[in-house]
């Protein structure tokens, strides 16, 4: 397979019909990475009609292989993915930007989502029976796969979220068209890869690199696509629902988050735990350049410790150690794209004009030799006196911007926290067990940490309220948004209804 065939479809890798091609760059120096094909509205076609044969075939199809046979394919793509980790967790660091580190955080998180959907399908029982009222009377909800899903991925966590839709699907006996970003498809292919080696039949997984229009519009609106899943943003997910509802298929938004970090005064009582709560702070706010949908953007602190906190918050950000992910010593990689670089940039300057106070960061850093010029690099930024009439505070950046808002009361936070069209995810700081409880009761967001921010569990469902979207990854509901319901009721005694007299 040449470095450009990165189309996959009934077991067969290809160049783009069209024979058009992209050249992906490394976010670090603007460079090309590698080139890959650049998919068309026939190469979708084709797919989806892979995926469609190999899912309505005979009794050797998919959805008809047994559980455990699916679910020993899962596992085997876990184990190669711990073999490849590696060679992997370079790809995706050089894809993304983000360090090497966090590219082999992502590889294991990967095969634990692979390992717990085969778990989760192989410890099911045959169905839910169901008390029909009569010893004559056999009645059971049995779960099927959808059939063919589309899987539309984006650029921050190419792999993982990848993962999050394959495993699932494939675990419920689907067939997929998977999409990656058109920014970051590298190592959805070595997935796919990966796939083929452990033995997923032909048509069963297909891919098609190419812009979300054509690929990702013809998926959505495609009458043999039975389930897109889709994660990116707001505007996009827009799109994806608008296109699939003339044929009524399911359809699952993962759209981002606007996410609220909330610091009480008493989760700073000792050095210790001020110490902490401004590390995870950083965290919250700047991993992967905060190009995290569930990145804390939002610190909301308490009005008496303010003052403190941003100082040493902002005194923290500007030693973190930016560079290419690849380097030894550094902290944190660039954004992804020229173009994120430039909203990025937007957002600080709208904010600053909007009345905001700049702490630190705001402006691009002089290159180095850890950082090449012409690289997306961007310093973390603190923003100061911030309000939520702002642009920077209500839409999602996606980039190393952290805003800074205050309350004095309980109510105060709450509201705060709250005030955002988006729902994904939130935490609270704070020593009082029975506040911790009763805020996080209170926030209006998928996913609420208390004194901690951004871990996940595969067991734990994943998704938001309001604009964040709909439907839910991981966890038991994020295999069930991979099947359909159906009821079987049996009569075992049958006799006349004597309905009608004739």
């Amino acid at each position: 397979m040449s470095s450009a065939e990165t189309i996959h479809i009934d077991g067969v890798w290809r160049a783009a019909a069209s024979g058009a091609q992209r050249e992906v760059l490394d976010p670090a120096d603007a460079k090309t990475l590698a080139v890959v094909s650049e998919g068309g509205a026939d190469d979708t076609d084709a797919a989806v009609a892979a995926a469609r044969r190999a899912f309505d075939g005979g009794q050797g199809a998919w959805p008809r292989t047994p559980v455990a046979e699916r679910a020993a394919l899962l596992r085997r793509v876990a184990e190669l993915l711990q073999r490849d980790r590696e060679e992997i967790a370079l790809t995706e660091s050089r894809d993304t930007g983000k360090t090497l580190e966090e590219g082999r955080i992502d590889v294991d998180c990967v095969a634990d989502a692979f390992r717990y959907f085969a778990d989760l399908v192989v410890g099911e029982g045959a169905g839910r029976v169901v008390d029909a009222g009569s010893d004559t009377l056999h009645s059971v909800v049995v779960h099927e796969p959808v059939g063919v899903c589309a899987l539309i991925t984006p650029w921050n966590y190419p792999l993982l979220q990848a993962s999050w839709k394959v495993a699932p699907a494939l675990a419920a006996g689907n067939t997929f068209v998977i999409k990656p970003s058109e920014v970051t498809p590298l190592s959805t292919v070595l997935l796919m890869k990966l796939l083929v080696e452990a033995g997923l039949p032909d048509g069963v997984g297909n891919l098609v690199t190419g812009a979300g229009d054509p690929v990702g519009a013809r998926l959505s609106e495609h009458p043999d696509v039975d389930l897109v899943s889709f994660t990116g943003g707001l505007a996009s997910g827009v799109k994806v629902a608008q296109a699939a509802a003339p044929t009524v298929k399911k359809v699952a938004l993962e759209l981002g988050g606007k996410n609220p970090n909330v610091v009480f005064a008493d989760a700073c009582a000792t050095d210790e735990d001020f110490d902490t709560a401004v590390d995870q702070a950083l965290n919250a706010g700047f991993i992967h350049s905060g190009q995290v949908c569930s990145a804390g953007s939002r610190l909301i602190v308490e009005e008496s410790v303010r003052d403190r906190f941003v100082a040493e918050l902002a005194r923290r950000a500007e030693k973190i150690r930016l560079g290419r992910g690849t380097e030894d010593g550094v902290e944190c990689g660039p954004l992804v794209s020229a173009q994120q670089l430039d909203k990025t940039e937007a957002y600080v300057a709208s904010a600053l004009a909007e009345g905001a106070t700049l702490r630190c960061g705001g402006s691009q850093p002089e290159p180095n030799e850890v950082r090449p010029a012409g690289g997306y690099f961007f310093s973390p930024t603190v923003l100061d006196h911030c309000h939520r009439a702002m642009k920077v505070v209500r839409e999602e950046t996606f980039g190393p911007i952290l805003t800074v808002e205050t309350f004095r009361t309980e109510d105060e936070a709450v509201a705060l926290a709250n005030d955002t069209e988006y729902g994904l995810a939130g935490a609270v700081w704070t020593k009082d067990a029975g506040r911790a409880r009763r805020v996080a009761g209170r926030l209006r967001h998928g996913t609420v940490w208390i004194n901690d921010f951004h871990p996940y569990l595969p067991q734990a469902e994943w998704g938001g309220f309001g604009k964040s979207g709909t439907g839910r990854e991981l966890g038991p509901a994020g295999l069930a948004e991979y099947r359909e319901a159906k009821h079987i009721y049996q009569n075992l005694a049958p006799e006349p209804v004597r309905w009608f007299a004739g």
